[in-house]
């Protein structure tokens, strides 16, 4: 009577039925999700083209008039798209010609409601219409030149917020904060969003690839802000890194340098440097300009509105993210770029 034993193929096609295979399933491409966050700086307030005698100080310092220094014109080269005619539209608005990305895009629902979800240009600002913007012009700029992935924005902002109480992290004790809440609920609202409405980020996998915050000045003005800053900032980091299970999250934190209040810009730094790497401050106070040469003259906590002084911001802070994040798809050095 012949013995029933398995054949050595027989035996191989039956453990390759029940083993799982050792080799991992290919990654899904991505597209890198920055968080922006802060308060009416990070909104954005610097004026692009309005010239108004009383209201915009002629136009002294916005946009379109501050791109014809010949100093600066190079450097802001970017903003406008070459390839399109300038006109003026019956708003008086500077339309047509600003650069629109079409690998960086922007997801930003304004405080008073307006979803503001497009193309990164001008305009992703607190206001109704194109006529304001904020850091995350630059940033988005230097982030889509230094990544092959392409890139989403996802602002959360909102006017008059401390982080003592308003942001307040979950580690610091006490009622967590609505607008910490807020802007967790804004960053996956956005996410889901923007896969949907941009074509280009739909068959790809969302990666949050850095945290930017741009705040501070409302924590001058209410009890204990001060004091707690560097405390809040390390818990707000900690809950962050927490919450995205990212403990290696890069975190970037712009220093509220429109305020003369020596003391609290030392307790930003201060807090900044008790994150844990990688993180970075951005040292602003330089940036700020002349209130006679800024369209908002009585506006020192909106840095007057001028518009050099929200593109240098935003240059700071896309350039410190890009030297957190090693980029191994490098499109450009942003160390060498002409965006410098």
């Amino acid at each position: 009577m012949p013995t029933m034993l398995p054949t050595l193929a027989a035996v191989g096609l039956a453990l390759a039925a029940t083993t799982p295979s050792t080799t991992p399933p290919p990654s899904k491409p991505t597209f890198k999700v920055f968080l922006l966050a802060g308060q009416s700086n990070m909104e954005g307030q610097a004026v692009v083209a309005l010239d108004h005698p009383e209201h915009y100080n002629g136009g002294r310092g916005n946009l379109v008039n501050t791109m014809k220094d010949p100093k600066l014109a190079t450097r802001m080269s970017h903003l406008r798209d070459s390839k399109r005619d300038s006109k003026r539209d019956s708003k008086g608005d500077a339309d047509g010609d600003w650069t629109v990305r079409d690998d960086a895009f922007c997801w930003y629902r304004t405080d008073r409601g307006e979803l503001k979800a497009g193309p990164l240009s001008i305009g992703f600002a607190g206001y109704p219409g194109r006529e304001h913007f904020g850091p995350e012009l630059q940033i988005g700029h230097l982030l889509a030149d230094a990544f092959a992935e392409p890139v989403l924005l996802i602002k959360t902002a909102w006017g008059g917020k401390n982080l003592h109480v308003d942001f307040r992290p979950p580690s610091a004790g006490g009622t967590v904060g609505p607008y910490y809440t807020r802007m967790l609920e804004e960053y996956a609202e956005g996410v889901r969003d923007a896969r949907r409405r941009f074509p280009a980020l739909r068959s790809l996998q969302p990666e949050l690839a850095g945290f930017i915050w741009f705040q501070g000045w409302n924590d001058m003005y209410v009890d204990g802000g001060i004091d707690a800053y560097p405390d809040n900032l390390v818990h707000l980091a900690a809950d962050l890194r927490e919450h995205f299970d990212d403990p290696d999250l890069p975190i970037v934190v712009g220093e509220t340098g429109n305020a003369g209040n020596d003391r609290f810009r030392a307790q930003q730094r201060l807090g900044t440097e008790r994150i844990p790497a990688p993180s970075a401050f951005v040292p602003t106070r330089s940036f700020l300009r002349d209130p006679d040469a800024s369209p908002n003259q009585g506006h020192g906590h909106h840095w007057f509105g001028n518009a050099e002084s929200y593109f240098l911001i935003g240059d700071g802070l896309g350039k410190a993210t890009v030297r957190l994040i090693d980029p191994t798809t490098n499109k450009r050095d942003p160390e060498t770029s002409n965006r410098n």
